[in-house]
């Protein structure tokens, strides 16, 4: 990847082999007008004059995107499982050969640390490993048809097809790895695919695209199994709500999925699985080792600059060990390295960052926003352990330092202006913290939330683990560990705000097919229920 340090100078990546645009029935659609309304422009957060992608979007796509995909998805779902793993075993070894590139590419368009994105590059092709794996406890178990015996003379059997057409719209934070998430396992299914990346990260997107569609050519594939739309709202909107999508993939916030399901409500059949965000809590318990809870919690509120939905928001410490634990929280914050994403000092002396830019201005500007108003709150008496502050940086990039906050209580009220302890969310590194006396009412003040993704408990007291587990509502309950980072082995997903019951990870291939059942008779007598009656003589003459 080569850059510049001209104004307006432009990234050049070697995952684009194609004009930067749509992807239509497997050709380019490449749109200009990159200064009208309808453009798409991406820059690098850490060096915002250079520009990452460029270009248009024609929301007249989406109709000949979706058009496209219903054209190929008698000849895709009917093709073998063979062929189907073929294709995915070809993206993974395509995917794995660039995941060097692809985290370069990664890291540019969004700022994460350079580990951070090359980690993110690299679990492109696990996730086909995940998605084949077929032994006890796997997704692809649950989604393989089978039959057995009903009777002496009857035969039941499951099947398993496709939805059909699916749009899957991407996030920002991880825009190769969760809508990869998506893809692998609605193509392994058999569905057909439009996939619109986030308008922040239309280059990894476009990567993406790149790479299934290599995969899919190399195994003869139809050419409208995979196309590609970029676009803001209006492109997102009429993806979502069109009556020719059979599913909708989604990940982002709870005010763009809601808006989802509001808009299909009078489409039951319509699969929509929803992964958004989330006000995740730690609890740290007296028992808890103090080095590794700080650590932890440190790490998990502000990995990726806090721009991950499974980011600990919300700490809640006993008062026997609040001081300690804070003091050694506020340390290890304060000593985080932040600033350039691939490195600070060069060559051989280069060393890492823990966390790199925001992802725009207007992200900083509302993670700054959002400690002046708790600052003000009239509830909650907040009081800073550590305040944020906008770094500044040569590059003119968009960094920010961590912030720790202490608050009385957690309340479900909707306004950070009014009570600090606000069910609301900060996509960004700023953690709350607020001291308990009991488990009852650390679990009581964890659940002070409607969302509902991740939660964890730090303490060496087996009661309490399975109190916590047990009464925790959050779909991944981590103990002694953070709340940010999961495993691909493992469902993905919360309820409330934060999903509806659709897990992404290893349990993604559900919400990929649907059952089929079917009895089969194999003897032609039949038996009459009472009040039925049937003569002989009413059979037709031979």
């Amino acid at each position: 990847m080569t850059t510049s340090s001209q104004p307006n100078s432009r990234i050049e990546s070697p995952c684009l082999n194609r004009p930067m645009g749509d992807i239509i029935d497997g050709e380019s659609r490449a749109i200009a007008g990159a200064s009208s309304d309808n453009a798409i422009v991406s820059t690098n957060p850490a060096r915002p004059e250079q520009i990452v992608w460029s270009g248009g979007s024609d929301v007249r796509h989406v109709a000949e995107a979706v058009g496209a995909a219903r054209k190929a998805l008698p000849e895709w779902s009917s093709t073998s499982i063979e062929q189907r793993v073929e294709m995915l075993r070809a993206y993974q070894a395509l995917a794995s050969a660039k995941a060097e590139e692809i985290g370069e590419l990664i890291c540019a368009e969004t700022g994460k640390a350079i580990w951070d994105s090359a980690s993110e590059a690299k679990l492109l092709g696990a996730k086909v490993d995940v998605t084949l794996d077929d032994s006890k406890n796997s997704g692809r178990g649950r989604v393989t048809g089978f039959d057995l015996e009903l009777s002496k003379t009857r035969k039941g059997i499951c099947r398993f097809r496709p939805h059909g057409v699916m749009a899957v719209v991407g996030p920002f934070n991880f825009p190769a790895h969760l809508p990869n998430g998506h893809i692998v396992p609605a193509l392994l299914m058999g569905n057909t695919i439009v996939f619109k990346p986030s308008d922040k990260t239309p280059a990894v997107g476009q990567a993406i695209a790149e790479l299934f569609l290599a995969a899919l050519e190399s195994v003869g594939a139809p050419a409208g199994v995979f196309n590609l739309v970029q676009g803001r709202a209006d492109v997102a909107s009429a993806l979502v709500t069109s009556r020719d999508i059979d599913g909708v993939l989604f990940t982002g916030s709870w005010p763009v999925g809601r808006r989802i399901l509001e808009a299909n409500l009078d489409q039951p059949g319509k699969i929509v699985a929803l992964e958004m965000g989330g006000n995740n809590p730690a609890v740290i318990m007296p028992d808890a080792d103090l080095k590794q809870a700080a650590i932890e919690c440190a790490r998990a509120a502000f990995i990726t600059t806090g721009q991950r939905c499974t980011c600990t928001r919300r700490i809640l410490v006993h008062k026997d060990i609040a001081g300690p634990f804070a003091t050694l929280l506020a340390k290890i914050s304060s000593n985080m390295i932040v600033g350039d994403p691939k490195g600070i000092g060069g060559g051989s002396r280069n060393q890492p960052v823990f966390m790199g830019p925001l992802i725009s201005a207007e992200a900083r500007d509302q993670a700054i926003d959002f400690q002046s108003k708790l600052a003000r709150a009239g509830e909650g008496n907040p009081q800073p352990i550590l305040e944020m502050t906008a770094v500044d940086h040569p590059s003119g990039g968009h960094y920010v330092s961590p912030a720790i906050w202490q608050v009385d209580r957690f309340s479900l009220s909707d306004s950070i202006a009014h009570d600090a302890g606000a069910d609301v969310e900060l996509f960004g590194p700023l953690v709350r913290l607020c001291e308990f006396e009991s488990l009852e009412e650390a679990i009581e003040q964890a659940n002070t939330t409607r969302y509902g993704l991740a939660a964890a408990i730090f303490t060496q007291e087996d009661d309490a683990i399975d109190r916590f587990v047990a009464e925790s509502r959050a779909g991944c309950i981590n103990v002694n560990t953070g709340t940010a980072g999961a495993s691909g082995k493992l469902p993905f997903g919360g309820l409330g705000w934060s999903g509806n019951h659709r897990p992404a990870g290893a349990f993604s291939l559900d919400y990929c097919a649907y059952p089929i059942a079917s009895m089969i008779e194999r003897e032609p007598e039949v038996s009459l229920l009472p009040g039925m009656h049937f003569d002989s003589s009413w059979m037709p003459a031979d």
